[in-house]
This record gives C-alpha cells, structure tokens and sequence, in this order.
C-alpha cells in the first residue's frame, strides 16, 4: 500500500501525540543519537514535547513534556540553578504568594530552576497539559517524573533546550 505525504505526516504527528501524552511513570529507555551529550545532562526537544536525561552510552530515559506556547518558547543551553520541593509561587505582576503543596500552585511538586531568569522545569497539578504547548517558557512535567528527575540532577547540571 502506498501512504501519500500528507497520511506520512498524519501518522508521524499521531505518533508524536501518543508519545508526548503517556501517563506519568510511562519513562522509558531510549537511544539518544545525533549529538554527544554528556551522561547527566538534560537535553529537551521542543518539537516533539520531550525531555531526555542522558544515562551516557547513548541511551536516555525519555519523559513527555509541556513546553512554552508560540512566542513564549525558548531554545539554548542553560544549567540548573536551584532546586525547589513543593516550592511557592507566585506571578510576575506580585500576586498573592500560592504555597508549596497546594492544589491550586502551578509549580507542582517540585521546580529545577534554570540559570535564565525565571524559567525552570518543574512539576504540574494540571496532567492533561503535558504535552502540549502551554507554558511561559517553562518546561512542565508530571509530578512523579519531575520528583524522578529531581533526584537524579544536581546543581550545575547542563540544559540544553533544542526546536
């Protein structure tokens, strides 16, 4: 049988969705080719909604992402900054302080502060945005995976931000 271009790209962005929405726990390991990245850095693909910790010897665990919306993403090389448990929150104008643990917080179960301004990777209370594109630029996961990713990185750790 043959598949034009357009039922190509159909299946490749289904498969793409049904990747980038597996359940919290779903991480996997996966082969991380095209670029050497050293074992313990955070490489994050945009496009395809998804973050890789390099385990070295070219393989990865791979987590479903959200990403910043159009005119809100970001693309570089950065380094974790900080790291936060059950961190508060609060919106750039000066809001109300939202605490840690709340349901209402969007900041989840925990945030891996970037050396750029305000971005992180943190956790969400809202599982149905993974992804997507729904952020301010920062990098969404699930609870389970952020607090997963949490312990594996320390400060300094490399962050590469790639389209």
């Amino acid at each position: 049988m043959k598949f034009s271009r357009r039922h190509f790209l159909t299946f490749a962005a289904a498969a793409l969705t049904s990747l980038a929405m597996k359940p919290a726990g779903a991480r996997e390991i996966v082969p991380l080719t095209g670029y050497r990245y050293d074992a313990g850095s955070i490489v994050i693909y945009t496009s395809t909604r998804q973050l890789y910790y390099v385990l070295g010897n070219g393989q990865a665990i791979r987590y479903p992402v959200g990403v910043g919306r159009a005119g809100m993403a970001w693309h570089g090389n950065g380094f974790i900054a900080r790291k936060h448990l059950r961190p508060a929150w609060s919106d750039e104008n000066g809001g109300p302080l939202i605490p840690g643990g709340s349901p209402r917080n969007p900041m989840g179960a925990a945030a891996l502060g970037l050396d750029r301004g305000n971005y992180a990777i943190h956790g969400t209370n809202d599982p149905s945005s993974i992804g997507g594109y729904v952020s301010h630029g920062c990098i969404r996961m699930h609870n389970e995976d952020v607090l997963d990713l949490y312990r594996r990185v320390s400060i300094g750790t490399n962050v590469y931000v790639l389209q």
